[in-house]
Parts: structure tokens; C-alpha cells; sequence
């Protein structure tokens, strides 16, 4: 069969001719995910060229010649990165990696419709509310770096009643083992004060949770209920919704 001429191939969109490349640039390009993340995809054994798994990251693919599926889904150049927020159950692990006995958030996402979907940040096993998802791993990148400083609420649920002077330590900031937080916004959802509103703008390892310990107080449930701009709103438990051009340019 008589290849294709360099010269007679068509252009992508940005006046650059096709031409072959290595697979994880070839689903960077197409908005699956980052090159880094991409790797990952490949090494996970989620990518296909010609039916076939790939997972050497030397491999090239010729865009105007080879299939290339992620998760099943075939993957083309003109095929653009989407995001999607999820309302996370409680119980449901933050990975889209097969577990053998827990439930994990890539049962719930659609990862065929839109392969190579992967969790901007995590939420805990039992906390719920809004985690997003995106193909985007420029994007995902952008928010979770530290100098983005983007906000996050989360309802908790306390063990006990929070007192003035625990509230004010919230909101200037509280020493745990790995150095101070940030001063955080502190609302009361209840006469109680055991419903408590918070607002971070980091993103550490159990940081709500490990806050309130350093003022003395345990967090029995734990609810997320916005990510920057976005609020999670009336989507029922164990549902998504992509998310509209408007939202995505409001995240960037």
C-alpha cells in the first residue's frame, strides 16, 4: 500500500502538519490528559494503538493511520478536553485503579463516553460531595498547585459543639505538624454549632479533618460542597454532569 506523502498530509487545526509522534504526545495533543499523565495512562495499561496495549513510552503512533483507544474509547486529535463534576458517595475511593473489594470513583464516571478521565485532586473514602474530573491535565495542574489558592467548602459535622475561641483559631490559621494553615472562613449551619461551614484554600493531606483535631474537636461527617466557582448545587449522590464552557473558562 502507497503511504502517505509528508506534504499531502492535512494540517491540526493549530497550522502544524500531522505527523507521527510519540503516543503520550499524541494524547496530550488530543486533550486526554497531560504528557506526564498520559505516561501514567500507558504504563496502567488503558491505552491501545490497533487493538494492541501499549505501555512503552518510546512508542509513536501516526494519527492519520493507527486507532488509539483509551479505556475503549477511541481517541482523535480533533476530539477536545471535557470536565465533569461528580457528587461522591460516601465509601467510594478516590482512583480510577480496579480495587477488589471497595467501590472506586471511576464506576461512576464515564469513562468510555470520555476516556482518560482522571480525579482532580481526592476526596477521602467517607467524604462526600464534589470531586471533578477532567481530560484536561493542564487544567487539573493549574488547580491544584499551591499558588492557585483555590477555595474549597466543606461542610463538617462535629463531635461536639465549637466554641467561640476554636472558631477564631480556624480563622487565623492553626499549627499542625507540617507547618501553619491558612486562615480559613468558619459559618455555623446549626444553633448547635456542631454544623460547621469551612472554607480553605489549601489542599493538604486530611487537612479539614486534622484542623479541627488541633482545636479539639473530631469531624464525624464531612461533605464537600464547592471547588473555587463551582458549587455542587442539587446534583443527587452518585451523579455527574459535564461541565459548561462557561464553568471550565470560570476554573481557568
Amino acid at each position: 500500500m502507497e503511504g502517505t506523502r509528508y506534504e499531502d498530509r492535512p494540517e491540526d487545526g493549530r497550522g502544524g502538519r500531522i505527523v507521527p509522534m510519540r503516543l503520550q504526545k499524541f494524547l496530550a495533543r488530543a486533550g486526554v490528559a497531560s504528557r506526564r499523565a498520559s505516561e501514567n495512562l500507558m504504563t496502567a495499561g488503558r491505552v491501545r494503538v490497533n487493538g494492541e496495549v501499549v505501555t512503552e513510552l518510546g512508542s509513536k503512533v501516526d494519527p492519520l493511520v493507527d486507532v488509539v483507544t483509551v479505556d475503549g474509547a477511541e481517541v482523535k486529535l480533533s476530539d477536545g478536553p471535557v470536565t465533569i463534576m461528580l457528587n461522591k458517595p460516601a465509601g467510594v475511593i478516590t482512583t480510577m485503579k480496579a480495587q477488589s473489594d471497595r467501590p472506586i470513583v471511576a464506576d461512576l464516571v464515564p469513562t468510555r463516553e470520555f476516556p482518560g478521565l482522571y480525579p482532580i485532586g481526592r476526596l477521602d473514602a467517607d467524604t462526600t460531595g464534589l470531586l471533578l474530573f477532567s481530560t484536561d491535565g493542564n487544567l487539573g495542574n493549574a488547580l491544584l498547585h499551591p499558588s492557585k489558592h483555590v477555595s474549597k467548602t466543606y461542610i463538617a459535622t462535629l463531635d461536639a459543639p465549637l466554641g467561640k475561641r476554636q472558631a477564631d483559631a480556624l480563622r487565623q490559621g492553626v499549627e499542625l505538624d507540617d507547618g501553619p494553615t491558612q486562615p480559613a472562613v468558619v459559618e455555623f449551619d446549626d444553633e448547635a454549632r456542631r454544623v460547621v461551614r469551612i472554607t480553605i484554600h489549601e489542599g493538604r493531606y486530611h487537612q479539614v479533618k486534622r484542623m479541627f483535631e488541633a482545636v479539639g474537636r473530631k469531624v464525624r461527617k464531612l461533605h464537600r460542597a464547592s471547588f473555587g466557582p463551582l458549587e455542587l448545587g442539587s446534583l443527587p449522590s452518585g451523579k455527574w454532569r459535564e461541565l459548561t464552557k462557561r464553568e471550565v473558562d470560570s476554573l481557568q
